[in-house]
């Protein structure tokens, strides 16, 4: 009888999520996660599309508010809830890279969380080599900004829309806005060499240019620029500079999204979305 109960938990552990809007719980180790999705009815061969949301920690409305872009590339959404319980603005926002002021171990840091989402989903799918994109919007950018700063995906595009602050490669401002205050091996060249070449697209609405609640306006945020807009064009230029100068690999992206302010669902369903994943509707 107990074998037949695990035989047929692992038998529906791999069943493929169902069409339309679901959500299904997962875990990892101790920690428990809850996953918003959706399918398109003619689902067949898109991609996975995983999806941020920001500080209000509202993964279902993300979800929700991803169905248009779903349809449109074909492609199965799934939108992580990463509550502030577990993952804290040092967890969330700023990766988890650092804990009581030194570098927390690897396997702890948020980014690897993409990993492990992703291999669920491709199990569930029947489909190891499905491909990933990466979108996440304000808090959820930053999150993206520093996973690719320090952890490595098969992303094939990992889109930053409208993040508040940026991980500027230098070593003249502190973590979580730069690499100063972090291991050597975090800072290293080799390193910096590395975050360039990710396939990262700063993803900007025009419009987001107001200091509304959310966002950081600390010195070391407005070292970055006044706005949103401002500091995702700036820390773009610092990164290609640094490349151009280095003769280094660069493969991140700028598109603009224009007359957007700091809205989720107009970045992601605004033509430039296309751009910015590098996707072509069917």
């Amino acid at each position: 009888m107990q074998t037949f109960l695990v035989v047929s938990l692992l038998l529906a552990a791999a069943e493929p999520l169902p069409a339309g809007k679901s959500a299904i719980e997962v875990q990892f180790g101790d920690v428990p996660l809850k996953l918003f999705t959706y399918k398109p009815k003619d689902y067949s061969e898109g991609p996975i599309i995983m999806v941020f949301h920001g500080v209000l920690r509202n993964a279902e409305e993300y979800r929700d508010d991803s169905i248009e872009m779903a349809e449109r590339f074909r492609a199965l959404v799934v939108a992580p809830l990463f509550d502030d319980q577990l993952f804290p603005k040092r967890k969330y926002q700023f990766g988890g890279v650092v804990l009581d002021g030194k570098a927390a171990p690897k396997d702890e840091w948020t980014g690897q969380y993409i990993n492990r989402i992703s291999k669920e989903i491709r199990q569930r799918e029947g489909r190891p080599n499905l491909p990933l994109y990466l979108i996440g919007h304000s808090g959820g950018g930053q999150f993206l900004v520093r996973t690719a700063g320090f952890v490595a995906t098969d992303a094939i595009r990992i889109v930053a829309a409208n993040p508040g602050t940026h991980l500027f490669p230098t070593r003249a401002a502190e973590f979580p806005f730069g690499f100063r205050g972090l291991p050597d091996e975090l800072q290293s060249d080799d390193h910096f060499k590395a975050y360039l070449a990710q396939p990262l697209t700063i993803y900007l609405g025009s419009l987001d240019i107001e200091r509304d609640e959310y966002l950081d306006v600390s010195p070391p945020a407005d070292a970055q620029g006044q706005c949103r807009f401002e500091r995702g064009k700036n820390v773009f230029a610092a990164a290609k500079a640094l490349a151009t100068e280095r003769n280094w690999p660069f493969n991140w992206t700028l598109v603009i999204a224009n007359d957007v302010e700091h809205d989720h669902t107009k970045m992601f369903n605004h033509p430039q979305c296309s751009a910015a994943f590098g996707l072509v509707s069917p």
